[in-house]
């Protein structure tokens, strides 16, 4: 029976060196034409495991020495957790020869048959195709499953592997998990190529952690939940802020955005981040752990966003030389968790953010004032939740409850106050925010009979219902906010000096969004809010950019959703936006999208819709396109 079966697989070789199709995976193809051709291997003549000398042995370990110590942990971590299902662990060098070793002691003697044993050579050129060989020639991880071997002595064998790299970008390792007798087909080694792969990935930032402990590392995921526990790449930095090291998942991220081969690492080390990311040495410093994971987010070079963590030997950045007294550290401590989603770099905003943030702590009243949707709201709630009051936060829109309603609606009403009024009367919306915030918002447009009854709500610390003989005491703290200039108003006599001087205990301006450096950032985390995969391409980040946004983040927000309800892959285009922006683009953006337009009814032979959905818009897009061009048709 073994006998057919060489047979059989010495034939299937034979068949695929003569070029017919074969099932195999093209990894495994190409390493059989390899076997033959470049090592002279023979298919049809088995070949036992080979084992290098004790002194040879040695002599790799020594060379390997500082990656085994590092490795160890980890490989005794994966091996707990494969060790009932008879696996073998191999950690191999870079020439293939076996350099640690994981078994069960009770299979000593087969193993070392297998070639699954400390000391033993997996070299391609030695033992053809095999999970350790391939993955050298390759540098990818990968499963040889059984018959894939080329030398028919390993097929009973499914061997997994993945690579090792390190820091410089070049091959350090394999680490390969195998079975003597697998227990079922080739998809049935998917976990051990994913724990495979995972603890790699570990082995590399540690040894990256190691080689730079007196150094910067900057690590970086996709999503912000595990980014300080398990990121997904990580590279370490000079004092410039140049590249020197690297994990080879982030080597694979950084050559795709430089547009070169991952295999070539040299041209990747000594970039400057900028040529990366869109932040220089100087910002980096905003990305300590210190800072809310969320909030430490870092857009690429393509407009990818990433959350990252930067750690080093003290909180400086990188091109100063000196370390920040405590003091000075104290003095600028980061905002309360509640402001991490308000700002995305901008400077302006951070320290204001960061003032926000002590105020709140107090009771002092505080007035918020900006242009319409640049966040006052959100700014007033963010110091809500800092102030740790237990109450309700309760905004009130003064513009918006017509003059004969807002006074019962704010102060309330005692039973029978009026006609139609409650039984057991009602508490206004002051009392509702006993004990939290009371949000005023437009309080510039407060009527002017009203603003003396709200001054002496502030003053005297209670409140009297509509037709109540007894006031109830209160304690809130009051945030309002205006689009409005009061210095105006008040010379106008539109509204009270004096209770003006209440509301403003502590007074903040909003920097429109056309102010703002972190305009983009905001955008794509806005974009990922609504859609986790939206991305926006480069000509709407630059229309972003010159564009006024009269309306600010609402408006921002606002167009954003719309433009992803028009887009099937949530990748933005020019040809998504609303009609207000496009009349704005500027015209080396206009005859952008309209070439990618006419390319693709081109592509599409005039067919409107299918060029909608090659372009992942709405037919109206294209329609609106064609009458701009030909307005007479």
């Amino acid at each position: 029976m073994a006998v057919s079966n060489q047979v059989r697989h010495v034939t299937e070789i034979e068949q695929v060196l003569d070029g017919q199709q074969s099932q195999r995976d093209a990894t495994v193809v190409n390493s059989w034409i390899r076997c033959v051709s470049d090592y002279r291997l023979d298919p049809s003549q088995q070949v036992p495991a080979h084992i290098v000398s004790p002194q040879c042995l040695r002599e790799h370990r020594q060379r390997n020495e500082r990656l085994i110590h590092i490795a160890r942990h980890g490989l005794n971590e994966l091996f707990r957790q494969v060790a009932g299902h008879d696996y073998v662990l191999l950690l191999a060098d870079n020439e293939g020869v076996t350099i640690d070793y994981f078994g069960d002691s009770r299979f000593e003697s087969e193993l070392r048959r297998a070639g699954l044993y400390l000391g033993a050579e997996w070299s391609e050129a030695r033992a053809g195709t095999c999970g350790v060989g391939s993955c050298i020639v390759t540098g990818e991880a990968l499963t040889i499953h059984q018959g894939d071997h080329f030398d028919s002595a390993h097929m009973p064998l499914s061997c997994t592997a993945a690579p090792i790299y390190n820091p410089d970008g070049h091959l350090a390792a394999v680490l390969d998990i195998s079975l003597l007798r697998p227990p079922g087909p080739k998809i049935s080694q998917n976990l051990a190529l994913h724990l495979v792969r995972q603890s790699a990935r570990h082995v590399e930032l540690a040894n990256l952690m190691h080689e730079q402990r007196r150094g910067w590392v900057l690590c970086f995921s996709r999503q912000p939940a595990f980014l300080d526990v398990d990121p997904e790449h990580a590279i370490a930095l000079d004092a410039d802020g140049r590249l020197v090291g690297m994990t080879h998942s982030a080597c694979r991220e950084l050559a795709a955005l430089m547009g070169c081969s991952w295999r070539q690492p040299r041209k990747l080390l000594g970039q400057p981040i900028s040529r990366f990311f869109q932040t220089d040495a100087e910002h980096l410093a905003r990305l300590a752990r210190n800072r809310e994971p969320a909030q430490r987010m870092l857009l690429a070079t393509d407009n990818s966003s990433w959350y990252a963590r930067l750690q080093g030997p003290d909180w400086t950045p990188l091109n100063q030389s000196l370390s920040l007294p405590s003091r000075t550290r104290s003095n600028n401590a980061e905002p309360h968790p509640g402001f991490a989603e308000l700002h995305w770099g901008d400077q302006r905003m951070a320290a204001l953010l960061q003032q926000c943030s002590r105020v709140a702590k107090t009771n002092l009243p505080v007035l918020l004032q900006g242009e319409t949707g640049t966040g006052k709201e959100r700014l007033a709630q963010a110091i809500h939740t800092a102030s740790g009051r237990p109450g309700a936060f309760v905004a009130v829109n003064c513009a918006a409850i017509p003059e004969s309603l807002i006074e019962g609606e704010l102060f309330g009403h005692a039973p029978g106050a009026f006609t139609g009024a409650a039984s057991k009367g009602r508490a206004g919306l002051i009392e509702s925010a006993n004990g939290g915030t009371l949000f005023l918002d437009e309080i510039g447009d407060m009527p002017s009979n009203l603003q003396a009854r709200l001054l002496r709500v502030l003053s005297e610390g209670e409140v009297l219902r509509v037709g109540a003989t007894s006031a109830t005491p209160l304690d809130i703290r009051v945030v309002s906010a205006t689009l409005h200039n009061l210095e105006s108003r008040m010379a106008s006599g539109d509204f009270r000096n004096d209770l003006y001087h209440r509301l403003a205990g502590a007074e903040f301006w909003l920097p429109a969004l056309r102010e703002r450096e972190d305009l983009l950032p905001l955008a794509q985390v806005l974009a990922q809010k609504h859609a986790g995969n939206a991305q926006l391409s480069p000509e709407v980040t630059e229309l972003f950019a010159q564009y006024g946004w009269p309306g600010n983040i609402r408006e921002l927000d606002t167009t954003l959703r719309f433009a992803l309800l028009l887009s099937d892959d949530h990748r933005l285009t020019l040809a998504q936006l609303p009609e207000r922006l496009l009349r704005r683009v500027p015209q080396g953006l206009k005859r952008q999208q309209s070439c990618s337009i006419e390319q693709a009814i081109a592509e599409c032979d005039g067919n409107v819709s299918a060029a909608a959905r090659k372009l992942g818009v709405d037919r109206s897009t294209i329609y609106r396109h064609l009458r701009r061009k030909s307005p007479t048709n």
